[in-house]
């Protein structure tokens, strides 16, 4: 039964970049073992992912000397249960899992970029991110960018040539499941309830984000043209849903205080599951700097929200203009504003756009489709090595 490493900096990417992915691919054969740092979500993602979880202590900081560490740490883990394949997420892992297995002797070293923080750096900093990238795809065997856009920018930043890049079907991380995010799947009372607790009426018409509240995913832009939006449209509402972190990419206070302060802004902090806030909402507002394959696009189209999401990669490949969304310039307040007040005056073509959103995730990005090109790489990559491939029943 081949070994299969899968390494995120921490245990919360093990949770939601990879949903599933490991009881299928033990199911069709594989031994997979989770590898990350420690965290709150390290118990459950074990349980949800049926397999166990080694710790190696890593930051998502530039921190030389925790990082030595790290790399010494995996590089015995990788000594001592000697996996077949390597596959990481994220910078820090991606260095931390690809040079460490390649010093290890492990034959197949997979990483998967969904996203770079480099693109949103300058100066020295830029100049350290892109140093480390180019070694973290020196050091692996295959490097799986989950967009086509972000595959383009890794060849013209000239990180590794093309023959080393791939992207795994029409793109994403892990697919997504369209029969989990559905609204068949909800429980009715249960919406009823959270229209009641968020105060929604039925006139009411409800931008959705779904994301961390920082800088880079817009959301002082989001919060400053939803204000402009509030004074001809009384009736918008915003939910914002997902974590502030004010650590690495702090928002200014004069959005903190509009957040706090105006009552039609619904900050729900971090949820499990998303799917009741899709589900009482009319639009996604994605107005983000930067991603790799974000799941909250398809999430969204999968309960038939249209999308307002930036010309960046990845969102401009789930979100076609005109047909299941909008797109829009990143780091635009104006532009982000007119495209909401678009869905909200434009009755013909936000229906035009709901009537498209479901099908077209279902037709390009369902789950169970990704899972299986994944599993033909890793047996492709098996039989490149001449190594035992997996058995199941």
């Amino acid at each position: 039964m081949p070994k299969l490493f899968r390494i995120t900096t921490v245990p919360l990417s093990l949770q939601k970049l990879i949903t599933g992915q490991l009881p299928y691919m033990r199911a069709k054969g594989f031994e997979p073992l989770m590898i990350s740092a420690d965290g709150p979500e390290a118990k459950a993602v074990v349980a949800e992912q049926e397999s166990e979880l080694m710790l190696v202590p890593m930051t998502r900081k530039v921190t030389p000397l925790q990082d030595l560490k790290s790399l010494w740490v995996f590089y015995k883990l990788c000594k001592k249960h000697k996996p077949e394949i390597i596959h990481s997420h994220t910078p820090k892992a991606g260095i931390v899992g690809m040079l460490g297995g390649m010093l290890a002797g492990v034959p197949i070293r997979l990483h998967t970029v969904a996203g770079l923080p480099l693109m949103e750096s300058s100066g020295v900093t830029r100049l350290i991110l892109n140093a480390v990238e180019k070694l973290t795809y020196a050091c692996a065997t295959k490097v799986y960018p989950n967009s086509t856009v972000l595959k383009d920018f890794i060849l013209q930043s000239g990180f590794c040539g093309p023959e080393k890049v791939h992207v795994i079907g029409n793109g994403s991380s892990n697919g997504i499941n369209t029969e989990f995010f559905k609204q068949e799947a909800l429980d009715p009372e249960q919406l009823q309830n959270l229209w009641r607790e968020l105060s929604i009426t039925q006139e009411d018409f409800v931008f959705v984000f779904i994301g961390r509240l920082v800088k880079d995913k817009g959301v002082q832009e989001l919060v400053a043209a939803f204000k402009a939006v509030q004074l001809s449209h009384p009736h918008a509402k915003l939910i914002l849903v997902g974590p502030l972190e004010q650590e690495l990419d702090p928002l200014p206070p004069e959005t903190l205080q509009e957040i706090e302060q105006n009552p039609a802004i619904l900050s729900v902090g971090f949820q499990n599951d998303v799917r009741p806030y899709l589900a009482v909402s009319h639009a996604l507002a994605f107005p983000s700097y930067r991603e790799g394959f974000p799941n909250v696009p398809m999430q969204a189209g999968c309960f038939e929200l249209p999308s307002i999401v930036t010309d960046i990669n990845g969102c401009n490949e789930i979100v076609v203009e005109g047909e299941n969304g909008l797109i829009i310039p990143p780091k635009h307040t104006q532009k982000l504003q007119e495209a909401m007040e678009r869905l909200l005056t434009d009755r013909p073509l936000y229906e035009h756009l709901t009537s498209n959103a479901r099908r077209m995730i279902v037709e390009r990005y369902d789950q169970q489709h990704f899972w299986e090109l994944l599993y033909q790489e890793y047996l492709d990559h098996l039989k490149k090595h001449e190594l035992a491939l997996p058995t199941f029943s």
